[in-house]
């Protein structure tokens, strides 16, 4: 079977100095993983069974089948509830993943005659969900009100607004609270993704939209539980007929093996875990802050949030000084062209609350 198809785009691709490949961990400091809370790396949710009254070993490896046929039971049932009260939603729907609830959901709902408009840096999982989508889809600019009034006013039929809450390469929050009221206005369904808000902005780790008490004003929320939950999967919330939709209409969560007991369980155990780590969240806010203040040679984008952007134009340019950062035990990795825009090229710094105020820095001080 000839493959040359294949190979002519990897080659183009490292010509422009861009080639991914798969890096397994080194013992390095982390600085890149979304383990923000260190859920993963302290073991919290093993540890957590382990004292609880729950037998792990009895937890199933498989489902058996999609929710619809055999993969429903009590447990993910039970789960849904709870995360929905936690979240102060009327309902919730697990999927297997976020890019999984993103893509089922804005590929059902809005339909031939409505309209989306999305964030220009929304995730590609929110992209790749749109574009599957009947409905028109116009990007507006980057955070801008002015650009999503201006679309707003030329949308026709159902209108959804999509954006994150915190961006996953900028690091930067969404203006929701103005964002909101546009949309109360122009009787637009708001759409968020709290990805990497999830278990690091509020007091108990709620989220961006529940810290600003917005809850009642959204459509849809995602929370995913990959990142500072340090599970898998994720939770669309909602209304109760909505749920009943994305069950009859949602093809990623139809057409699909459910999760497991295995990892329901830990997701479970995860939001009874990371509501109390109020200290790892405070240490974290204090890291950033360090940050933030550090001088740099680079330009550092604006950031509240674990997400620290250190700009550095070009694919080489870029990877040198990852090496460099590398080599000298830190654990940090370039962001490269495609993956952003050109000249827009980048160091993704993730801190955790692991993390030391030293380690820290050592990293600003290679950045200087």
């Amino acid at each position: 079977m000839k493959e040359g198809f294949l190979n002519d785009k990897l080659i183009e691709r490292k010509k422009q100095n861009a080639f991914r490949y798969l890096k397994l961990p080194d013992g390095k400091v982390d600085f890149c993983s979304n383990d923000y809370l260190g859920v993963v790396k302290n073991n919290l949710i093993q540890k957590d069974f382990d004292k609880s009254e729950w037998n792990v070993r009895e937890l199933k490896h498989g489902s058996t089948g999609s929710r619809l046929l055999s993969g429903n039971y009590s447990l993910i049932k039970e789960t849904e509830k709870q995360i929905a009260s936690f979240h102060q939603a009327e309902s919730g729907l697990i999927f297997n993943s976020g890019y999984d609830a993103n893509i089922g959901l804005l590929s059902s709902i809005p339909q031939k005659g409505d309209t989306i408009v999305y964030d220009h840096l929304s995730h590609a999982s929110l992209r790749d969900g749109i574009r599957l989508s009947f409905a028109k889809a116009f990007s507006f600019q980057h955070n801008d009100l002015y650009d999503l009034e201006k679309k707003l006013k030329h949308s026709s039929g159902n209108i959804f607004v999509v954006t994150e809450s915190v961006f996953s390469m900028d690091g930067d929050e969404a203006p929701l609270i103005e964002m909101a009221t546009l949309c109360e206005k122009y009787n637009a369904h708001l759409i968020v993704d709290e990805a990497h808000a999830t278990g690091v902005v509020g007091e108990r780790g709620e989220g961006c939209v529940q810290n600003l008490q917005l809850q009642h004003r959204m459509f849809v929320r995602i929370h995913t539980f990959g990142k500072a939950l340090g599970c898998h999967g994720a939770i669309v919330l909602g209304s109760e007929m909505l749920m009943n939709y994305l069950i009859n209409f949602a093809r990623s969560f139809i057409y699909t093996t459910a999760l497991p007991e295995s990892s329901i369980g830990a997701i479970k155990k995860s939001y009874e875990i990371f509501p109390l780590l109020t200290e790892e969240r405070k240490h974290l806010n204090k890291l950033i802050s360090q940050f933030q203040n550090s001088k740099s040679r680079f330009s550092i984008y604006k950031s509240n949030t674990p997400i620290q952007i250190v700009e550095i134009p070009g694919n080489r340019e870029v990877k040198t000084v990852a090496d460099l950062l590398n080599q000298n035990n830190l654990d940090v990795r370039p962001i490269l062209y495609p993956s952003v825009p050109k000249e827009k090229e980048r160091l993704r710094i993730v801190l955790h609350s692991f993390n030391t105020e030293q380690e820290v820095e050592n990293l600003c001080r290679l950045l200087r």
